[in-house]
């Protein structure tokens, strides 16, 4: 309870990028704010290509952030239609995903984040954005690997 009476409003930050780990992190977090009561915050960031020197040719009408959008859309989606009780919220950010969720962490009971595994040895260790997260977040962190 906050200090004038009102309930304090629980929340659960989740960042995806469209894989099949952050899908499964998604599918995670939602369950976890169904059980908790917890408002769900779902982050997908998109950035503009970069290069050097060479400039792969882009459609004329190639938006990522339209894409962002589609794919964050199509998630939120499924876990409204799973997880009709639990109050999700959308948002896509043009930028790195690391400072975006780390400033999402703020206030935020915990982050959520899937971690793509690349095979035995290199599967064992965390993805740059996971990592950063662990050690920057102002809550804690939930990295869920693959279940392979």
């Amino acid at each position: 309870m906050t200090s004038n009476g009102e309930e304090s409003t629980r929340r659960i930050v989740v960042g995806i990028d469209g894989s099949d780990s952050s899908i499964g992190a998604l599918d995670w977090a939602a369950h976890q704010a169904e059980s908790t009561g917890s408002l769900l915050e779902v982050i997908m960031t998109w950035e503009w290509p970069t290069n050097f020197g060479w400039t792969a040719p882009l459609p004329a009408d190639f938006t990522p952030e339209t894409d962002a959008r589609r794919v964050l859309d199509e998630a939120v989606e499924k876990v409204r239609s799973t997880h009709p009780g639990v109050d999700v919220r959308s948002t896509v950010l043009e930028g790195h995903p690391a400072p975006a969720l780390i400033e999402a962490s703020r206030g935020a009971d915990l982050l959520v984040l899937g971690s793509r595994g690349h095979g035995e040895f290199v599967g064992m260790l965390l993805g740059s954005v996971s990592e950063h997260c662990v050690t920057h977040a102002y809550c804690p962190v939930l990295v869920l690997r693959d279940q392979e």
